[in-house]
């Protein structure tokens, strides 16, 4: 047995070292610096495990080839508390050390990360990107630690010191209270690039890996380099057994560079409810069958000229639908099946046209929040985040509701055996009603269907 992981056979709690790591706001360094741990840890021997607190693709996967294991969602409202405890006691079992990093700020959204860290009892570090000050610092650091006393702060970490005289100033102003875990340099060769929805996606950057040896090399310098005490995970509740709603139902899920915003949580539930799956691209494939298709979210805009030119994939889409089979595209997924798109910059081309209507892309966000989706098989859960409108004739056949205010959210497109929205679902929130997407059943009460039932394909495909 490792020496920093116990097991409680009394209470079969699960002990391991985990650190939550946090900033007072968005664009302060945090997945820099979790992904520089796990890969710094990583380098020593120990066995890293990473989650991301919120909805996010993007800062998964860098996390994922720091740490050389998947990274999966953990969010009191999305996930759950009981399967949150169920990750974290899981993964307390196999490694040296957990990793959450958190979102935007540590007090933002209900829930925060704050709520999360507190709940499991996890120790606290804040990044704080020190530019432009001195020995405020200190003053910014102590008003977080003290927002709420009952969190345990384990330290703060000073981010893009541009000198050895700015780290002292940073030094002289903190409190003796808190602890100072060490500083950062600012990286220029290191900086993780991003773009329109976030960070680029880590199998686009060629150095990535030279990039995160570079942060785990100054993670070397600071206390973050010795293991926290260990945190004790309680084991969750039994989770109930799962139907096998989707037994010997074959679903082909689209995956590439202009589709990957996927939950791992997502296809293992498929799995778990029985259904065989495999992979496709529809950038190069020229046909893909299956009983049902999952067309994720993505970068569609950013690959308009291999979408639109690969017609034989678009043909074998529609001919799936007329044979009246299950199709479930979320955002990306869902522009991809519309008649036109346009990206940034004007440029447009046509696409599927299994949607009648059109997408644009815009430089402001148009969609932004957690949501939920009321089903007769139960809530499911996600969040919408996208910069693109959509205008199409078709009427929604239901519309999801925004977690922090209840007022309706995206519309739900239902024609035939497609289900289409912008809404990214994870969809072990709500297990049947996820199934139910890949089995070509309704989704919503015959009354709000009731507009768009009878509503035939688009006139191109009659």
């Amino acid at each position: 047995m490792r020496p920093d992981t116990t097991l409680n056979f009394q209470t079969h709690a699960r002990h391991c070292p985990a650190l939550f790591l946090t900033a007072p706001a968005s664009g302060q360094g945090k997945t820099s610096l979790v992904a520089g741990l796990a890969r710094y840890h990583q380098r020593t021997g120990k066995r890293v495990r990473v989650f991301k607190t919120g909805p996010d693709f993007l800062d998964p996967m860098i996390l994922r080839i720091a740490s050389g294991h998947e990274v999966d969602p953990l969010d009191l409202w999305m996930v759950g508390a009981a399967e949150c405890q169920r990750k974290l006691h899981a993964a307390a079992q196999d490694a040296d050390l957990i990793l959450i990093e958190g979102a935007m700020g540590l007090f933002d959204g209900t829930p925060s990360g704050a709520d999360l860290a507190e709940k499991f009892g996890i120790p606290v570090v804040a990044l704080i990107d020190a530019s432009g000050m001195g020995q405020t610092f200190g003053a910014l650091a102590l008003g977080l630690a003290n927002y709420r006393p009952t969190l345990n702060i384990a330290g703060i970490v000073a981010n893009r010191i541009a000198s050895a005289r700015h780290e002292s100033m940073i030094r002289e102003g903190m409190p003796d209270s808190l602890p100072y875990l060490g500083a950062l340099p600012r990286l220029r060769d290191a900086v993780l690039p991003s773009r329109h929805l976030g960070l680029v996606q880590a199998a686009e950057i060629a150095d990535l890996n030279v990039r995160l040896d570079r942060i785990a090399d100054q993670i070397a310098h600071t206390a973050l380099a010795e293991l926290p005490p260990p945190t004790c995970f309680l084991a969750p509740p039994a989770a109930p057994p799962l139907p096998p709603l989707l037994a010997g139902q074959r679903i082909s899920v689209a995956q590439d560079a202009a589709f990957s915003f996927i939950y791992a949580d997502n296809l293992r539930l498929l799995q778990s409810l029985g259904a065989e799956l495999s992979v496709f691209s529809p950038l190069v494939d020229h046909a893909v069958s299956a009983d049902a298709i999952y067309l994720p979210g993505g970068y569609p805009e950013l690959h308009l000229d291999a979408l639109a030119a690969n017609t034989a994939m678009q043909q074998s889409l529609r001919n799936h639908v007329q044979a009246q089979r299950p199709l479930y595209a979320e955002c990306g997924g869902m522009l991809y099946l519309l008649v036109q798109l346009t990206d940034q910059s004007g440029a447009s081309a046509r696409l599927v046209g299994l949607l009648p209507g059109t997408g644009r892309l815009q430089a402001r966000l148009a969609g932004l929040g957690m949501q939920s989706l009321d089903t007769p098989c139960g809530c499911l859960r996600g969040h919408s985040f996208h910069h693109s409108t959509m205008d199409t004739p078709l009427i929604p056949c239901c519309v999801s509701r925004r977690q922090r205010d209840d007022k309706p959210g995206e519309p739900v497109y239902q024609q035939g055996t497609l289900r289409a929205s912008y809404l990214h679902l994870y969809f072990p929130s709500a297990p049947e009603a996820a199934a139910r997407l890949f089995l070509g059943e309704p989704i919503a009460t015959s009354a709000a269907l009731s507009g768009d039932a009878s509503r035939p394909l688009h006139p191109e495909l009659d």
